[in-house]
C-alpha cells in the first residue's frame, strides 16, 4: 500500500488511501490538544463563546454500531464546525459502566469456568467486573476514535468513576433528605433470570402465541341467573378467561365492568377459587373491558399491573404466588409448591379439568413482555424497591419548592429553555411526563453505585453519604447495634441522568460547571427520549436549578437496507469499522455468528451474510462513512442503509484529490497572492460567487440540525461546479497571453479549494486535513514550517461582495451552450477524440467572449461567429434561446429530422404544461407572485425555442 509521506508539503499520491491517511492524523490532532477545551480560532465570529457536547456514554461492554456511527458523526460535526467558528468547544467523552449488561459479560466468563458470582462474593465478583473492564472496557472509545471524534479524551470519565460516584451519593441523599426518594414495597418488572427489577423502559413487549383458558369460579350461594341473549339462564359459576391460568392461585377477587348488565346484580356475590380452600367476592369497577372473553377477569394483585391498581383501589389482599427465580411459592396449594411457573402451568390445567373447572381453550396471539438483556419472560412481582417521587412537591429550601420534578422538566420545554429539533418529538416528551410513575431506581445487582443507606437489626434506615455518617446518624436516634448496607445497586439511568453535570465537578461550584451548563445540544436517537432525554431534565433541573442543554437534536434510527431494525439475532448488523477498514466475507460471517449458541440461528446468518456480502465489504474510510451518516441526517424517523452510498462518498473524496493534485500542480511555486491578479473573468466572478451560496447553505444546515442539506450542497458543489466546470474553464484561464488572468485563475483555485476543505472539514477531518497542509502553504494560510492543524483554522464566512448575479445569469447561457454543443456531438456521434467546427448564430458579443470555452469544453477546431448559419441541409443544429449553434459534419438527413420532431414534440408538451398553469385561476391567484412570474418567463423561453427550432425542421423540407 502507498504509503503517506511524512512530511505533508510533499507532492500528493496519485491515489487516495485513507487508512495510512487516518492513522497519521487522529495521533497528531490528539497529541497536538486540538481538542481540548478551550482550543478555538482566536478571531472567529463567536469570540470564545462556550459550545458543549455531551457524549451519549456508549455501555462499556459494547462495540460501535450503525447507530454509534452516525451519532457521533452527527456530534463531531458540530463540534468541529463551532470550534472553527471560534467557539470555547467542550465534546466530554464518558462510557457507562451498564450495571446489567456487564454483569451479564462477567458472568458468562465464570459460567464457563464452572464459576459462580456466590461462589466469589460480593467483593471478588466486583474486583473481577473491574479487571474486565480495564482490560476490555476501552475498545469502544478507541473505536470512537476511528471515527474521526474530537472529543477531549483527557476529560473521558466512566460511570462508575471516584468523583462520578461520589456525585452518585449525593445526589441519592439530597433526594432522599427531601423526601423525594422513598422505600416501598410496590409492584415491579422482575427479570427472574437476572433476578433483578428493570424498567418499564427495558421490557420488550413481543407478540407470540398463547391460549385463553375459560375457568369457572363456582358460586358459594348455589347457582345464579344472567341474561343472556334476551333470555335469563341460571349459571353455576362465573367464568374467566386468562393467558396465565397458574396465577389464578393468588386471585382475591373476580371483577366485572358496574355498566355490564350481565353480571351487576350478582356483585357484592362471593365465588369459591378453584384448587384453593378460599372464597373471594365479585367486585365492580371501571378499568374491566366488557367486549374481552367473558367480560369477567380474575385480580391477581401482587401479579399484574391492571389487577394491582384496581386491588389498591378495592382495599383487597395482595396474595403473593411467586418466589423471585419464579417457582411458586409455600403459601400455594401443596401439590404446585416449587414447581416453575410454567410447569405449574400445566398442572393447574390439568387440575382444573379433573375438577371440571375448565370450559374451554382457544388460541391467543398476545403481546408477551420480555428483558431485553436476557429475553426471559418477565413477572410483575411485588418487591421492596427504591424509588423517586415523580409527582410530588418537592419541600421548602429546595430549588422549585410546592412543585414537582416532573412539572419543572415539562416547564423546561414549554417556556423554550429547551427545544427539540423536530419539535414533534415535544409532544411525545410531554406525553410520557404527563403519564409517568415513580421511577423504580432500585436492581437487585452487585456491579453499579451501591445504594446508600445502611439497615438497623430493628429495620430502621438510615440514609448517609458514607458508612461513618450512616452510624454517626444511627447513634443520634438512639440505635446502638450494628448497619448492615442495602445490597441493592441503583438503576444505571440514574447516574447517566446526572451526566450533564456530575462530569463537570458537581456537587462543588466548579469553572466547568459555570461555563459549561447547560451544554449546547444534546444529540440523541428517538428511542432515548424516556430512558434519558427527560430523566437528565428531571435531575438537572432540580439539583443544579439549569436546563441540562439548550437543544435536543432527535435522530432517525439506522435500519438495514430493506428497512427493518439491525439486530444480532438477525444477522443484519454492520459493524462501522468493517465499513472503514473492509471486512472478507469469512470475517463478517465470525462476527455475526460468534457466540451463538444456536447452530440453527448461526447456519441461518452465515447464509444471510454470505448472500448479502459474496465479496465481503469494501475499505471505504472514515470520512467516506460519515459523508454518508451526513447524508442520510434527515428529520426523518428511520434511515435504511445502503452500502452504494459508501461508495458514492468515497468516489466523491477521490474526486476531491484528484482536484487538489490538479489545483497543485499548476499553482505550486507559480503562484502569489496578488491584488493585481484579474478575478473579473466569467468562470471566476461566477465560482466565486457560487461560493458565497454554498458557505449560505451550509451555515443554514449546521443552525438547523439539517446535515443532509449540507452535504448535499457540499456534494452539488465539489463534484458539479468546481471539478466539472470551473477547473474545466481554468484549463483555458492557465492558457490566456495575459499574466493577470492566469494570475486570477491560480488565486482563483488555490482560494476556493481552502475554503472547500475549511468547508467539509466537518464532515471529512482526514481528507481535509490532508490536503490542507499542503493546500495552505500554496494559499500562504500556512507557513512552510509552521505546526497547524485544519481543525483550528476560521470557518469560512459569506463574503458578499464576491456575491455576482450578472455572473450566475451569464454563465447559465455558457453553460447552455457547452451543454447544446455536447448534445449535439452525443446525437451525431462525434468520438471525443474528433474536433469539429462549429458555427454560431445569436448575441455576437456574448458568442465572442464564449468562444474559448466553448472550443475547450465543446472540443471544437474553431467556432465561427456567423450572422446567418450557411444553407447546409441536415447539418446538426442546437436552439437555446435566440442562439443557432452548427457542427460541420456530414450527416443522416432522415436521422436529424427524426431527431428535431422529437424535440418539437418536448417542446411542445413544455409549452401546453405551462400554458395549463397559467390559464388555472387558483395557480395564478394563489401561488405567490415570483413562481407565477417564472412560469410566465418558462413559457415564454419554451414559445421562442420552439418557433426556432421549427425553422430548423422546415429548412429540411
Amino acid at each position: 500500500m502507498t504509503q503517506v509521506a511524512d512530511n505533508p508539503d510533499q507532492d500528493l499520491h496519485k491515489s487516495f488511501e485513507p487508512e495510512q491517511i487516518e492513522a497519521r492524523w487522529y495521533p497528531i490532532w490528539e497529541k497536538s490538544g486540538y481538542f481540548h477545551a478551550g482550543t478555538h480560532v482566536k478571531d472567529g465570529d463567536c469570540a470564545g463563546a462556550p459550545y458543549a457536547i455531551q457524549f451519549p456514554p456508549p455501555n462499556v461492554t459494547g462495540t460501535l454500531h450503525m447507530g454509534h456511527a452516525f451519532n457521533q458523526t452527527i456530534m463531531d460535526g458540530l463540534i468541529r464546525y463551532h470550534r472553527m467558528r471560534g467557539n470555547d468547544t467542550v465534546f466530554v467523552p464518558g462510557t457507562d459502566h451498564a450495571g446489567i449488561a456487564t454483569q451479564i459479560v462477567v458472568e458468562r466468563q465464570l459460567d464457563a469456568q464452572k464459576v459462580s458470582r456466590y461462589d466469589l462474593g460480593r467483593e471478588k465478583f466486583v474486583e473481577k467486573v473491574w479487571q474486565w473492564k480495564e482490560e476490555s472496557g476501552g475498545a469502544i472509545t478507541e473505536q470512537v476514535r476511528r471515527l474521526g471524534a474530537s472529543a477531549d479524551w483527557d476529560r473521558e470519565y466512566f460511570t462508575m468513576d471516584d468523583n462520578l460516584s461520589q456525585g452518585v451519593i449525593e445526589a441519592f441523599v439530597r433526594l432522599h433528605e427531601q423526601g423525594l426518594i422513598y422505600r416501598g414495597k410496590r409492584l415491579v418488572n422482575w427479570d427472574p433470570q437476572l433476578l433483578t427489577a428493570v424498567s418499564d423502559l427495558e421490557v420488550q413487549s413481543v407478540e407470540t402465541d398463547g391460549h385463553l383458558w375459560h375457568i369457572e369460579y363456582p358460586f358459594v350461594d348455589g347457582a345464579q341467573t344472567i341474561e343472556k341473549d334476551g333470555e335469563q339462564v341460571e349459571i353455576k359459576g362465573l367464568t374467566i378467561a386468562t393467558t396465565r391460568p397458574e396465577t389464578m392461585l393468588a386471585d382475591s377477587a373476580l371483577c366485572v365492568h358496574p355498566d355490564d348488565d350481565r353480571y351487576t346484580h350478582l356483585v357484592g356475590k362471593m365465588v369459591h377459587l378453584p384448587l384453593c380452600d378460599r372464597q373471594i367476592p365479585i367486585i365492580a369497577d371501571d378499568f374491566v373491558d366488557q367486549t374481552f372473553g367473558t367480560g369477567v377477569v380474575k385480580i391477581t394483585g401482587a401479579h399484574d399491573f391492571n389487577d394491582y391498581a384496581c386491588a389498591i383501589r378495592h382495599n383487597l389482599p395482595l396474595i403473593e404466588l411467586l418466589t423471585l427465580d419464579a417457582k411458586i411459592n409455600d403459601d400455594a396449594p401443596e401439590a404446585f409448591r416449587g414447581l416453575d411457573r410454567f410447569v405449574a402451568r400445566d398442572a393447574v390445567v390439568e387440575a382444573l379439568q379433573e375438577g371440571d373447572f375448565l370450559k374451554h381453550v382457544e388460541p391467543h396471539r398476545m403481546m408477551q413482555p420480555r428483558g431485553d438483556r436476557t429475553g426471559a419472560v418477565l413477572e410483575p412481582m411485588l418487591t421492596d424497591q427504591w424509588f423517586v417521587a415523580m409527582s410530588q412537591p418537592a419541600p421548602e429550601g429546595t430549588l422549585h419548592p410546592g412543585r414537582s420534578i416532573t412539572e419543572v422538566a415539562l416547564e423546561a420545554v414549554a417556556n423554550g429553555s429547551i427545544q427539540f429539533f423536530p419539535s414533534n418529538w415535544t409532544t411525545t416528551y410531554n406525553q410520557w411526563l404527563e403519564n409517568i410513575q415513580d421511577w423504580c431506581i432500585s436492581r437487585q445487582l452487585w456491579w453499579g453505585h451501591q445504594i446508600p443507606a445502611w439497615y438497623g437489626d430493628d429495620g430502621q434506615i438510615f440514609v448517609a453519604r458514607s458508612e461513618e455518617k450512616a452510624y454517626e446518624q444511627a447513634r443520634n436516634q438512639g440505635y446502638q447495634g450494628t448497619l448492615t448496607r442495602d445490597p441493592d445497586v441503583l438503576d444505571t439511568w440514574f447516574s447517566s441522568a446526572l451526566v450533564p453535570f456530575s462530569t463537570m465537578g458537581w456537587p462543588d461550584t466548579t469553572p466547568d460547571l459555570q461555563k459549561y451548563l447547560p451544554s449546547s445540544v444534546l444529540v440523541t436517537g428517538f428511542d432515548i427520549i424516556f430512558f434519558w432525554v427527560a430523566r437528565m431534565v428531571m435531575m438537572t433541573t432540580h439539583l443544579t436549578g439549569q436546563v441540562p442543554f439548550h437543544h435536543v437534536y432527535v435522530h432517525g434510527l439506522i435500519r438495514d437496507a430493506d428497512g427493518q431494525k439491525m439486530s444480532k439475532s438477525k444477522g443484519n448488523t454492520l459493524d462501522p469499522v468493517d465499513l472503514i477498514d473492509g471486512s472478507t466475507l469469512e470475517d463478517l460471517v465470525a462476527k455475526r455468528t460468534y457466540g451463538l449458541m444456536n447452530p440453527k440461528q448461526a447456519d441461518a446468518i452465515e447464509k444471510a451474510t454470505r448472500r448479502q456480502y459474496p465479496d465481503g465489504i469494501a475499505a471505504y474510510g472514515a470520512d467516506a462513512l460519515r459523508f454518508t451518516m451526513a447524508a442520510y441526517a434527515s428529520l426523518g424517523r428511520n434511515i435504511n442503509f445502503d452500502l452504494k452510498r459508501c461508495e458514492g462518498y468515497r468516489n466523491f473524496c477521490n474526486k476531491l484529490w484528484n482536484a487538489a493534485r490538479f489545483v497543485l500542480m499548476h499553482t505550486q511555486d507559480k503562484y502569489q497572492p496578488s491584488d493585481a491578479a484579474d478575478l473579473s473573468g466569467l468562470p471566476e466572478r461566477w465560482i466565486l460567487s457560487r461560493l458565497q451560496n454554498l458557505k449560505a447553505q451550509v451555515h443554514k444546515g449546521f443552525a438547523d440540525y439539517r446535515f443532509d442539506n449540507i452535504a448535499n450542497a457540499l456534494y452539488h458543489f465539489v463534484w458539479d461546479e468546481y471539478c466539472d466546470w470551473y477547473l474545466e474553464l481554468a484549463k483555458v484561464q492557465l492558457q490566456s497571453e495575459d499574466p493577470k488572468v492566469q494570475a486570477g485563475c491560480r488565486q482563483t483555485l488555490i482560494t476556493v479549494l481552502d475554503e472547500i476543505l475549511r468547508l467539509l472539514h466537518p464532515i471529512t477531518p482526514f481528507i481535509t486535513e490532508e490536503l490542507w497542509q499542503r493546500v495552505s502553504v500554496v494559499a500562504h494560510t500556512r507557513a512552510p514550517n509552521e505546526q497547524t492543524s485544519l481543525c483550528v483554522q476560521s470557518y469560512p464566512a459569506v463574503q458578499t461582495a464576491f456575491i455576482d448575479h450578472e455572473a450566475e445569469e451569464a454563465f447559465q447561457i455558457l453553460k447552455s451552450r457547452i451543454e447544446a454543443i455536447r448534445v449535439l456531438r452525443s446525437e451525431m456521434q462525434i468520438p471525443p477524440s474528433q474536433r469539429v467546427p462549429l458555427y454560431a448564430q445569436g448575441a455576437q458579443d456574448s458568442l465572442s467572449a464564449h468562444a474559448p470555452y466553448l472550443a475547450s469544453l465543446g472540443r471544437l477546431s474553431e467556432v465561427e461567429i456567423v450572422d446567418v448559419l450557411p444553407d447546409e441541409p441536415g447539418a446538426p443544429v442546437q436552439v437555446v434561446g435566440d442562439d443557432h449553434l452548427m457542427l460541420k459534419v456530414e450527416i443522416d438527413i432522415e436521422a436529424e429530422i427524426a431527431r428535431l420532431d422529437k424535440e418539437i414534440a418536448r417542446l411542445e408538451g413544455e409549452v401546453a404544461k405551462a400554458n395549463n398553469k397559467l390559464n388555472n385561476p387558483s395557480f395564478v391567484e394563489r401561488a405567490p407572485a415570483p413562481v407565477v412570474a417564472q412560469e410566465r418567463e418558462r413559457l415564454a423561453q419554451f414559445t421562442q425555442t420552439l418557433e426556432n427550432v421549427r425553422e430548423q425542421r422546415a429548412r429540411l423540407g
